[in-house]
């Protein structure tokens, strides 16, 4: 079977990309939402940036190339450490918290 190449055309207005440090994730049976937010140190409300709809077939191949990418990452540039070096305090949050729930 031929793999079919696929070029991506990124617009000019979307080429800076958008910060987030926040992700917030549902679900229904047949979707998968996730808002991508910031959170600034102070604030008590987190602006959403984009929402991301997609299937679950299709939410489950981005994590797939998450793991992937992340593994790449780390055998590049060495492990990520989300504790910045600290013992982990049971029941913490990360600074990039996924909730749950359906949507």
């Amino acid at each position: 079977m031929e793999e079919k190449k696929l070029s991506l055309n990124v617009p000019v207005d979307k080429a800076a990309g958008t910060y987030s440090n926040l992700a917030v994730i549902a679900h229904s049976q047949t979707e998968f939402i996730i808002d991508f937010a910031s959170s600034l140190p102070g604030m008590q409300q987190a602006n959403v940036q984009s929402r991301i709809i997609m299937t679950p077939e299709n939410a489950k191949r981005l994590l797939f190339a998450l793991q992937d990418n992340l593994a790449k990452y780390e055998k590049q540039f060495g492990a990520i450490d989300l504790n910045n070096g600290k013992k982990p305090i049971p029941g913490s949050t990360l600074p990039l918290s996924f909730g749950s729930g359906e949507a």
